[in-house]
């Protein structure tokens, strides 16, 4: 666990946490939107961004101190990147970019707060706001998820090389004790006196 791994452990893991805190940001933002409408429901694929967003963030936290710990925490790595790789996946299926009726009805339609306008909707109109927040969080799930996976293979090298150090440091030392003993097992005894027998 050289000072390398260590830096770049600590700046994988800040891009995590500053990734996972703008996802959690924007989607909270427009959760506040959608709870402020009169009639608004909510996706089940945001909540389930919003709370694998949030278990990064927390995560992240933990993990930032560059320990022996937060390297033999890979599975863990390895088990967000899945499950923000999903994120972003189930996201990008409802819309990869600001031009479907799901965005248009839904996610432009709330973030403008246009349930409380009295002028008439366009799909133009209602096709602006929010459109540049829904591509950052699409990005930065995406760039959440690259970073834990490059913090997974990182952390699985250096725990092997951690492991791999501490087996030949008990090989090192279990021959030093054998060797120390067939030294001691050679020497003449000696009495009390000191004199060789």
């Amino acid at each position: 666990m050289g000072t390398g791994s260590k830096i770049l452990s600590v700046l994988l893991r800040f891009c995590q946490l500053s990734s996972a805190t703008i996802v959690v940001g924007l989607l909270s933002r427009f959760f506040h939107q959608l709870h402020v409408a009169p009639f608004g429901s909510t996706n089940g694929r945001l909540v389930y961004a919003e709370v694998i967003a949030c278990l990064a963030l927390v995560a992240s936290i933990i993990l930032i101190f560059p320990s022996k710990f937060s390297f033999y925490a890979w599975p863990v790595d390895v088990l967000l990147f899945i499950l923000l790789i999903i994120a972003f996946g189930l996201l990008a299926g409802l819309n990869a970019s600001c031009s479907s009726n799901w965005y248009w009805n839904y996610w432009g339609w709330n973030w403008g707060g246009f349930w409380g306008r009295p002028r008439p909707i366009t799909v133009g109109t209602a096709g602006r706001p929010g459109c540049s927040s829904w591509r950052a969080i699409l990005a930065f799930l995406f760039i959440g998820a690259i970073a834990w996976m490059f913090s997974a293979i990182l952390g699985g090298f250096v725990s092997s090389e951690l492991r791999e150090d501490r087996a030949a440091n008990t090989k090192r030392s279990i021959k030093e004790r054998l060797m120390n003993k067939n030294k001691r097992a050679a020497q003449p005894e000696t009495q009390e006196t000191g004199y060789t027998v």
